[in-house]
């Protein structure tokens, strides 16, 4: 009876996750016309389904712009943001990540995610690699996981040796102090999720052929070990929270109140106003009586399957 129950909570679960996805490419596909009306208060609404899924789209979209905007006041002021999304495996960090990124300049906010060191990293500084990736002037820099997962993963997994850890307790705060004096705005997420929530996105990512992906072996086995993993957490955030750079924790359980309530967040650290622009004009197209455009070969077309 308890199976049933479980196998009919998780067939519901995987319904939401697909319909989750589903509304991942609606994000990307809605055109402007319907973007409009999306925040358009008396408009009919271009979603007719729930009020719910509608309510979420439309307040992501004045979100995004509202992330526009402080994008464009980042290149006017010439700041420098570094935003670090930290948490468990499958929390939803890359959800977030993702919906920061979507509408904004990739040459102005970019993401980083390093794989794991090379030997020639493993004997550099700790943070070398990191301080490669740091923004410049009018730059927001994303990064998905940093260089906390020597207080997480390196550190549960065996990957560096416990003074290797406490090395890096004592140096984090100091290096972050000097971000900070720098001129960088650093801003740090923890994402949390339940241990019940982690197992059923797992089974999720398991049964879904376009997610399995995201599973690695380092995955299933941080799944092994979660009670490790929150001893660490604990500790980490106990020991890197200081007032120059203190740690959010984002509830994650509920994926799309967790992408709003990140982004809202993140948009109340940095003050910001509408940057003063000159009226666009598109020029007038110049005609050239003696152009003759060649025709282009067939053969460089990409065939037409569809």
């Amino acid at each position: 009876m308890t199976e049933d129950k479980d196998d009919q909570a998780l067939r519901a679960r995987l319904h939401e996750e697909m319909a989750d996805s589903i509304d991942e490419e609606r994000e990307l596909e809605m055109d402007d016309e319907r973007l409009a009306r999306l925040l358009d208060e008396e408009g009919d609404s271009p979603l007719p389904d729930s009020a719910g899924r509608h309510n979420y789209f439309k307040e992501l979209l004045r979100l995004q712009r509202e992330l526009i905007r402080l994008q464009d006041w980042v290149v006017h002021k010439g700041l420098k943001v570094v935003v670090l999304f930290e948490g468990r495996d499958a929390a939803g960090k890359g959800g977030v990540i993702k919906r920061v990124t979507q509408r904004l300049n990739p040459r102005v906010c970019r993401t980083v995610a390093l794989s794991a060191p090379t030997e020639r990293e493993r004997s550099q500084w700790y943070f070398q690699r990191y301080v490669a990736h740091l923004p410049a002037a009018g730059e927001i820099v994303l990064f998905d996981r940093s260089w906390y997962n020597r207080a997480g993963v390196e550190r549960v997994m065996g990957f560096c040796a416990a003074e290797d850890v406490e090395e890096f307790f004592r140096t984090v705060p100091e290096f972050e102090r000097m971000l900070v004096r720098s001129g960088i705005i650093l801003i740090k997420y923890w994402f949390s999720i339940t241990d019940h929530e982690q197992n059923l996105r797992f089974l999720m990512r398991i049964r879904d052929p376009l997610k399995q992906w995201k599973l690695s072996p380092m995955d299933l086995e941080s799944r092994r070990r979660w009670e490790e993993y929150t001893k660490a957490k604990e500790e980490m955030l106990h020991r890197t929270h200081i007032p120059e750079a203190r740690w959010w924790v984002v509830e994650g359980v509920n994926k799309k109140a967790a992408r709003l309530n990140c982004i809202h967040h993140l948009l109340q650290q940095i003050p910001y106003e509408d940057v003063p622009r000159s009226p666009i004009v598109l020029p007038v197209r110049e005609h050239k009586p003696d152009y003759l455009r060649s025709p282009v070969p067939p053969d460089l077309y990409v065939p037409k399957i569809y």
